[in-house]
């Protein structure tokens, strides 16, 4: 199964709203509820990501007997330090999206908390694109 979401940068009057239509697309697949919100703890927090700091962005999303991967890809500033940037606390969130309540500098950690794999490419000026995996099976938990 093939899920695309498209996600305007800047807009956080619609942010969120992939991670949660695709919840219900988990609830009708009958996805253990822990595994739901690992999924769509690491989905929000990446599709937050997107609006806060890109221009636009894609989610694509497959879900494969015993995992799910979702593939984000925008079209922003990149991360400079992709080390830094997995720091908790650390944030390159604006003044005005921090006023918002976002940006508290836990997107990424968080994701990787949630996520068995987690890839990050980034290109300066150009983009980036993350790649979370998670498997459905917690009892085979993938684990980098």
């Amino acid at each position: 199964m093939l899920f695309e979401y498209s996600i305007k940068g800047g807009d956080f009057s619609t942010a969120g709203q992939a991670s949660s239509r695709f919840k219900k697309v988990l609830q009708q697949l009958n996805v253990p509820p822990q595994t739901i919100k690992r999924i769509v703890i690491a989905l929000y927090e990446a599709e937050v990501n997107i609006v806060a700091h890109a221009f636009e962005g894609t989610i694509n999303i497959e879900v494969q007997p015993g995992y799910v991967v979702m593939t984000l890809t925008d079209k922003g500033p990149g991360i400079p330090d992709i080390e830094k940037a997995m720091e908790v606390g650390y944030s390159t969130a604006s003044p005005k999206v921090r006023e918002m309540g976002f940006g508290a500098g836990m997107g990424l950690s968080n994701i990787k908390n949630n996520a068995d794999i987690l890839e990050i490419q980034s290109k300066i000026n150009q983009g980036t694109t993350l790649k979370i995996t998670v498997n459905l099976n917690q009892e085979n938990v993938i684990k980098e």
